[in-house]
């Protein structure tokens, strides 16, 4: 098994990993040459994800052009299957009640760069299983939680955040919370029975944000925030933070972008997955307790 690993990256997830590291990057087309070579199955499961950045362009070249110039060195080395993990913001959404792969969506229902960059990078892995040849796979992660999440991600910290007793409030949304480990699993499924250029949703339950925070307030025997703001409330606190961010180079919890996402329910149904490749998640608080748990015991929660 090889990974592709950044020079000068945080390794400390393949620890004790039987692998062969392979050093690159996304943004340099000839390292993954070199890492594809030789490969039958390859995981493109790489992306900048980050709900705010100064300068989108960054974020447009990993995950979009990286995208490209990983599956055509994929085709040219001749991969028997891939696996692009793409992400359930490339969908559309259903106002009460949860989309699948068919819920329609455009560029223009994408909010911010990530999204957008999701959305072209997806198509883009379409073009190629549908017009080139190559056997991809598409698999749609929700949103997953659980250990080794190191940075951490935006929901990672989220749960840090709320851990720490640092979110006294809440907003009126939710969101489909999914075991990483699950989403693993649902990978590997879809490099065995997974169909080429299809998707699928790799998700868990669908939960409010207030249901969210009690399971973290519960996992560390904290009350849980009551007080329910609306969305209108958050946006000049989101352009304050913003604007802050600009100044001291670091990230803003809360985004102007977050607080447009936040305004629907992002629920997501996960049957196509369960019913061919027989994915079956474990229920999303056993997932949020995993990461409070591994959070606490590397010294996060302070």
């Amino acid at each position: 098994m090889r990974v592709l690993a950044r020079p000068n990256g945080d390794r400390r997830n393949l620890v004790g990993l039987s692998v062969e590291i392979a050093e690159g990057a996304m943004e340099d087309r000839g390292s993954l040459v070199r890492a594809v070579a030789g490969c039958r199955y390859v995981y493109h499961v790489a992306a900048d994800y980050r709900i705010w950045v100064p300068d989108p362009a960054p974020m447009f070249r990993a995950n979009i052009e990286g995208t490209e110039d990983l599956l055509t060195a994929a085709l040219e080395a001749g991969v028997e299957r891939v696996i692009y993990t793409s992400s359930v913001a490339t969908l559309g959404l259903v106002p009460d009640g949860s989309a699948d792969e068919e819920t329609p969506s455009d560029i223009d229902d994408m909010i911010g760069p990530y999204k957008r960059s999701k959305f072209t990078a997806e198509e883009v892995a379409r073009e190629f299983a549908q017009e080139r040849g190559l056997p991809v796979v598409i698999v749609n992660p929700s949103t997953p939680v659980g250990p080794r999440d190191i940075k951490p991600t935006p929901t990672g910290r989220l749960i840090v955040e709320a851990a720490c007793g640092r979110m006294p409030a809440f907003v009126d949304t939710g969101l489909n919370i999914v075991h990483v480990d699950d989403v693993a699993e649902g990978h590997l499924a879809a490099a065995d029975k997974g169909r080429i250029g299809e998707r699928y949703i790799l998700g868990g339950r669908n939960l409010a944000l207030a249901e969210i925070l009690a399971e973290v307030a519960n996992a560390v025997g904290r009350r849980p925030p009551w007080l329910r703001i609306p969305h209108r409330a958050l946006l000049p606190v989101a352009f304050g933070a913003e604007l802050a961010a600009r100044i001291t180079g670091r990230d803003p919890f809360v985004t102007i972008d977050g607080v447009r996402m936040s305004q629907k329910k992002m629920y997501f149904s996960s049957a196509k997955a369960s019913r061919e490749l027989g994915y079956t998640p474990r229920p999303a608080r056993d997932g949020i307790a995993d990461a409070v748990a591994w959070f606490a015991a590397n010294g996060y929660l302070k």
